[in-house]
């Protein structure tokens, strides 16, 4: 097993003028920066060396960027330096997020932070505002620093290269202990799994401290491709179409994105900007969030006139956990198979039969390389093909525990099954076999459990938007409240859902009715409550994923800024006692 300064070094000796960054700023004339691998290098030496003179082999360093080709430079120093990574996204506007960050730098115990110039005024003022004291602050693109002056560091495969803080879905942000052998092994197996080779060129438009974007395309780009493409999210966001542009102009051959970027590119793309495309040459990775199995069609058939083929779009499982990618489908087109969804309340994978009622689910492939067991959560009990259970892995790319939280690695990382074997990492997440693929069902939180049924609250959601086309394109979060949260009320659920605001008052409160009675006809259960709010109103992680967690405490505490909200009477009298006693 290798690590990662090696490999970095090889590839500027062997390829020193290859470009290792490309980052695509301007899409009126396709402007582009690019470092080369010999300049990367470089670069990477001068950082590490101001690094070296300063701080230890092994201090955590926090990484706060705009999008551009400096995160690479300095991820790429901090391997040099031998120093620990800490990826995170800038500050931002909301009070959550600059708190957020505040707390992983404090979790971390990062003694310096690296950024660039035009983000440094933001770093400080939040530095100054949040209380981090005791860091360094420095921007890389000042060029302090002798890249002669740098000297090697020893690292092994089991030397930490990297805390990847997860982006708390279902709890508090932890921080994910990456080595360097976790990383290539995985960088190693994406590639054989995607059967990509050293000529293909990565890009994408995911945030360089999200994983996907970090292990999924960068890294593969350095140490095993012919570079990485970068374009800024905002871009993608605006106009879906300059992602595919630029996928097709800087002739990338694997790219990786969450599931709504693709839904994203099927609603947004025109007919005429479909025609200027050649997506002949491209693979895409569908992951980071449930793969939803229409719009891996609608994908797939929209964009097949532009040269997409069948089995290019490939869904994937992975978490940060695992360092990235578990399993994955390859050289073939993804298996949607419906299943029946009283069979899913049963915790089987059955295809649906006559006139049942399907769910259709996408398989994410065979595992790449881990051992993968479905267990029952209470049993412990490994269960076989066709039964839904926790997923549980272990393997070389399992990451070391999180940092600093012996309880929560313990708990997670070293989990037995009921006939002794182990030690495995619980995912949290439900799934099965089924014909050999994983099928991913839900998380094992979020399920909701009403009258001894097992429901999903993705499929409550997903069922919502299909019904109502005033939430297309929107983001809803399902929850249960009842008594483990000290109401005095049996169990309800409540459905909080993203809405534009331009709608009136009346329209809104039927749209709510109607969601109600979606629910119960489409599920067979009652909804107490419908939260509706603005675009950007339900909370997500960086990837995507809904907090489903964050957004019922927000409901609970009654901190939901609604433009319509139905509750029911009794909910509503519990509610306000709940709120009276807690604010004692």
């Amino acid at each position: 097993m290798r690590e990662l300064l090696t490999t970095l070094r090889e590839q500027a000796a062997r390829n020193p003028q290859q470009p290792a960054v490309t980052f695509v700023s301007d899409f009126s004339d396709f402007s582009r920066t690019v470092r080369d691998r010999a300049q990367l290098d470089e670069h990477s030496r001068r950082i590490a060396s101001w690094i070296q003179e300063r701080l230890s082999p092994g201090d955590r360093v926090l990484l706060l960027y705009s999008p551009g080709i400096e995160f690479t430079t300095a991820f790429s120093a901090c391997v040099y330096a031998g120093v620990i990574a800490v990826p995170a996204p800038l500050p931002g506007r909301y009070r959550h997020e600059r708190r957020r960050l505040a707390a992983i730098a404090r979790d971390a115990g990062v003694r310096a932070v690296l950024t660039q110039r035009s983000d440094l005024p933001e770093v400080e003022k939040w530095i100054a505002e949040e209380g981090v004291v005791g860091t360094l602050c420095h921007p890389t693109d000042s060029q302090d620093g002798d890249p002669d002056a740098w000297t090697a560091p020893r690292p092994s495969p089991e030397t930490l290269a990297l805390l990847q803080y997860t982006s708390g879905s279902t709890g508090d942000p932890k921080g994910v202990k990456v080595t360097h052998g976790n990383l290539v092994t995985n960088v190693e197996r994406m590639v054989r799994l995607f059967g990509n080779d050293s000529d293909t060129v990565y890009g994408g438009w995911i945030p360089l401290y999200h994983d996907m974007g970090l292990i999924g395309l960068m890294l593969p780009g350095l140490l095993c491709g012919s570079g990485y493409v970068q374009m800024d999210p905002m871009s993608f966001l605006r106009r879906p179409y300059h992602w595919l542009r630029m996928l097709d102009a800087c002739d990338v051959g694997f790219t990786a994105a969450p599931d709504f970027a693709y839904e994203l590119c099927v609603r947004r793309v025109t007919d005429e900007q479909l025609a200027t495309l050649d997506l002949s040459r491209l693979k895409a990775a569908d992951g980071s969030e449930p793969v939803r199995a229409d719009v891996v069609s609608a994908f797939t058939e929209r964009f097949a006139a532009a040269g997409l083929r069948p089995e290019a779009l490939i869904p994937v499982y992975g978490l940060a956990e695992a360092t990235l990618m578990v399993s994955g489908t390859t050289g073939r087109p993804a298996l949607r198979t419906a299943v029946g969804v009283k069979a899913l309340e049963d915790q089987v994978l059955k295809p649906a039969e006559g006139l049942e009622a399907p769910r259709v689910l996408t398989g994410c492939g065979a595992p790449a390389g881990a051992d993968v067991l479905i267990v029952d959560p209470g049993t412990r009990d490994v269960l076989p093909e066709r039964r839904i259970g926790e997923i549980w892995l272990s393997g070389p790319c399992v990451t070391a525990g999180y940092w600093e939280n012996e309880g929560a690695t313990d708990s997670t990382f070293q989990a037995y099954t009921g006939d002794g074997r182990g030690p495995y990492l619980r995912t949290g997440d439900l799934g099965g076999f089924l014909d050999g693929d994983l099928y991913i069902t839900g998380r094992r939180k979020d399920v909701l459990v009403l009258h001894g049924r097992n429901l999903h609250p993705s499929d409550i959601e997903y069922e919502l938007r299909a019904q109502h086309e005033e939430l297309e394109g929107l983001h809803g979060a399902a929850f249960m409240v009842g008594d483990d949260d000290g109401l005095d009320i049996a169990p309800a659920i409540v459905a909080v859902h993203e809405i534009r605001a331009h709608w009136g008052a009346e329209r809104l409160g039927q749209i709510a009715v109607d969601m109600k009675q979606t629910t119960a006809r489409e599920f067979g259960v009652p909804v107490a409550a419908v939260a509706l709010v603005r675009p950007g109103g339900v909370r997500r992680t960086t990837s995507g994923k809904v907090q489903r967690s964050a957004m019922r405490a927000l409901y609970l505490a009654g901190e939901l800024d609604t433009l319509h909200l139905g509750e029911d009477k009794l909910l509503t009298a519990a509610l306000a006692e709940h709120r009276r006693v807690t604010a004692r």
